[in-house]
């Protein structure tokens, strides 16, 4: 199945890298059906974020290691909740890495971003007008070494050592202060602004479900 080992780990035949992205399709639809209260205006919210955050990634390629994706999946995790962060970030990783490189790695970087998405719906950011900004900026800043260990993971095979990925690990450690630093100007620069929009879904989705449960004690 593995053809040979390239920079980012195996390489996949055209096969096995059909099955993975599948895979990951099917993961992302089921979180979003089974995550709750989901309308279907939560649905287009959803596709126009990760159209246009698809977009920014691939606009940014050039930069090395400027990662929109990050503060994007942590924001949509801490207002959507878990599932649909999770969904994001893979459908994100899909559809950008179709326009720039699908591989082995697409697997480890969806699990990634999907790591942040889950460290975002235990984020407390308060609301739009009392946002707490200071605690998006440090879990911008930390998520980005979590996503770049989790995305290393893909070079690891049965000949890796512990040695050799600690090599790997420190010669990328100037590209994680540049991850880091990305986040932490996209989270200065659109995070209050995202947040207040999908704090207006999180809003419309608590009174959609007062409404229902109304009906129900008085029905």
């Amino acid at each position: 199945m593995f053809q040979a080992f390239g920079v980012h780990g195996p390489e996949l035949t055209p096969f096995a890298d059909t099955v993975i992205d599948v895979l990951l399709v099917a993961l992302a639809f089921s979180l979003l059906v089974t995550a709750p209260r989901t309308s279907r205006h939560d649905v287009y919210l959803l596709a126009t974020f990760v159209a246009a955050v698809t977009a920014l990634r691939v606009l940014l390629q050039p930069l090395p290691n400027v990662q929109p994706v990050t503060v994007a999946a942590l924001l949509v995790g801490a207002q959507l909740g878990a599932r649909r962060g999770v969904a994001f970030a893979v459908l994100v990783t899909l559809l950008s890495n179709l326009l720039i490189g699908d591989g082995w790695w697409t697997l480890f970087q969806a699990i990634g971003w999907g790591a942040v998405a889950v460290i975002g719906s235990q984020l407390n950011l308060g609301t739009a007008d009392k946002f707490r900004s200071g605690q998006l900026y440090v879990a911008a800043i930390c998520s980005a070494f979590v996503f770049d260990f989790i995305a290393s993971l893909s070079i690891v095979t049965a000949g890796t050592t512990l040695s050799d990925f600690a090599v790997y690990l420190a010669h990328g450690l100037p590209f994680d202060v540049l991850h880091a630093l990305g986040n932490l100007t996209f989270a200065v620069w659109f995070g209050h602004f995202v947040f207040r929009a999908l704090e207006t879904v999180a809003s419309l989705e608590e009174l959609e479900q007062s409404v229902a449960e109304d009906y129900v004690v008085e029905g």
